[in-house]
């Protein structure tokens, strides 16, 4: 079975996005054309695209998240952050940080003592 963590090495957010609009393109035109097998997707294909679905918001996150950093380098306010995320400042702050220590999580060694 094809699960997201294996796609996400595989592809970039541009391939990613790519193969998952195909899939989600044929999974239209075969609702449209009921009984034209040729268009339809397998099982296995159907799954793709489910963890397609992840992988895309997972690297569209990555990228967010970034980008808030590049952005409050570049002096940007939380504030002006937050508008340009729909959302409030306090919001915006509070996502960033949960990605900041969902990071140094992940890097932490087994013992759970970071770095």
């Amino acid at each position: 079975m094809t699960t997201p963590d294996d796609l996400e090495l595989q592809h970039t957010l541009v391939t990613a996005t790519h193969r998952y609009d195909d899939l989600r393109m044929r999974e239209a035109l075969a609702a449209m054309s009921p009984g034209d097998d040729g268009t339809a997707l397998s099982p296995a294909e159907t799954l793709e695209m489910l963890a397609l679905s992840e992988v895309v918001i997972r690297k569209a996150g990555y990228g967010r998240q970034a980008t808030v950093r590049s952005a409050r380098a570049a002096g940007v306010s939380w504030t002006q952050i937050g508008a340009a995320l729909g959302t409030s400042k306090q919001a915006a702050w509070e996502a960033h940080q949960r990605w900041i220590d969902e990071q140094a999580h992940q890097r932490e060694p087994e013992t759970g003592r970071p770095n």
